[in-house]
């Protein structure tokens, strides 16, 4: 059984985490033969204040127009 972790910035709507489940789920089941029901994905989603890219944090990315 396939067990995927996705960890990222906090900020995706409901909907989009929702399809990069379903679509990971799937590619795990097409991939490796496993049946889909026996696939497991979740999200772990970091604080947009607790993640820095190039020096600057994604909540101060995502103020400035620069998200994800």
């Amino acid at each position: 059984m396939p067990l995927i972790q996705i960890t990222m910035g906090a900020g995706r709507t409901t909907e989009q985490k929702r399809e990069l489940l379903a679509a990971i789920s799937q590619a795990a089941h097409e991939t490796t033969g496993t049946p889909l029901a026996a696939v497991r994905a979740w999200i772990v989603e970091v604080p947009a204040d607790e993640l820095m890219i190039a020096g600057e944090t994604l909540a101060e990315r995502q103020s400035a127009g620069n998200a994800h």
